[in-house]
């Protein structure tokens, strides 16, 4: 299989030199780390836990197989593991979200075809206006906040966070990359347009300060960064075999950095009032949210604290370990092909550092940051 990958790769003219996509990152304005994905010796010298053997596309170009999305919700549903396609279950949030969105699904794998990025984007190559100002090359697989409605697709996903609601028919709601948990969302249509017009739509801008009458409520997620590990087993037992190893070997991490680390989030109201009691011109408002995000952004929260998940399909299972790195400042990292070994890495050059390892990246959004040495520059 692996031989006939490789061919695959030749034959497509798929670049699998890590120097060569570092240096295409570079030229995007990605802050990119040269330190090793995997500081243990090979076989393993430092205890970390293994995999058991199992198939993982080595060999393809793994860069480009994030499909543009402008928004990407996580659902809390208490559980690891959900029916296959988790829009399909009739009576949950997820279904009745996905009505609204007619591109609320997330790509099916299919191996025998290439990745492609099928947003409207500039050619390889091509200088793209960036959320986080300026313009950079356009890398396959990495997309931009700039224009929400561009994109409009709403990635719909389930998550192993229990509600903090008090009332467990109402779901708790995390939205990315505006870095916001919304509570109180009734599991119906009626909830599921609140939350859409409320903070989910393409149209609503980015940070956007709720508005009008609503039930549901919402705050900044009161987290320096949330991490999403697929453990989707109906759709491919390796990520249900990769979740539980990996969020063992980012809290070991972590906390060796000096992080706190949960996996329950806390209620949000424990933090302060609702965004939705925000006072003020528009403008004031826009600027208490921001401020709000840069009180837990890692360079500035005086406690730093994790939030790791469990969620549903994000498209890529052959590239098991499948995770996301989500940061207050809209940064989201898709990394693949992980294991404990790399894991050491992603703390320290990531998740602290804000740089990328180029051989885990799959995609992301909001990676294009010209002028800065990292992702976590405020």
């Amino acid at each position: 299989m692996s031989a006939f990958r490789k061919l695959k790769a030749l034959a497509l003219g798929q670049n699998t030199d890590i120097d060569l996509t570092a240096a295409q990152l570079q030229s995007a304005a990605i802050p990119v780390s040269d330190a090793p994905c995997r500081g243990c010796a090979d076989p393993c010298d430092e205890g970390h836990d293994e995999y058991p053997k199992f198939d993982v596309d080595m060999e393809t170009e793994m860069l480009g197989s994030v499909k543009p999305y402008a928004r990407q919700i996580v659902i809390s549903t208490g559980k690891s593991d959900w029916v296959r396609e988790v829009t399909d279950a009739k009576g949950t949030l997820a279904a009745y979200v996905d009505e609204l969105s007619s591109s609320g699904r997330p790509p099916k794998d299919k191996d025998s075809k290439k990745p492609k990025d099928k947003g409207a984007a500039p050619g390889p190559g091509a200088a793209a206006p960036t959320a986080n100002g300026g313009s950079a090359a356009h890398v396959p697989g990495v997309h931009d906040s700039a224009n929400l409605a561009k994109h409009k697709k709403v990635t719909i996903l389930n998550g192993s966070h229990r509600t903090v609601c008090h009332d467990d028919e109402k779901e708790t709601v995390l939205v990315f990359p505006d870095y916001k948990v919304v509570t109180e969302v009734d599991r119906s249509h009626e909830g599921a347009e609140q939350l859409w017009n409320h903070a989910v739509s393409p149209h609503v801008d980015l940070h956007a300060v709720p508005e009008g009458a609503t039930t549901v409520r919402s705050w900044v997620i009161p987290y320096s960064c949330v991490i999403l590990l697929c453990s989707h087993k109906r759709r491919d037992n390796r990520c249900a075999i990769a979740a539980p190893k990996l969020q063992h070997a980012l809290t070991v991490a972590l906390e060796r950095e000096g992080w706190e680390v949960h996996t329950q989030p806390d209620d949000p109201s424990i933090h302060g009032p609702a965004l939705e009691e925000l006072s003020g011109t528009e403008d004031e408002k826009q600027a208490a949210v921001l401020e709000k995000l840069k009180e837990v952004h890692p360079t500035v929260a005086q406690e730093k604290r994790a939030l790791i998940l469990f969620c549903s399909h994000i498209g890529g299972h052959k590239y098991a370990g499948n995770v996301i790195i989500n940061t207050p400042r809209g940064v989201s990292v898709w990394y693949g092909r992980v294991t404990p070994h790399e894991v050491d890495a992603i703390v320290k050059e990531t998740i602290i550092g804000g740089k990328i390892l180029p051989a885990l990246l799959r995609g992301g959004l909001n990676l294009c940051y010209p002028g800065h040495k990292s992702l976590n520059d405020w």
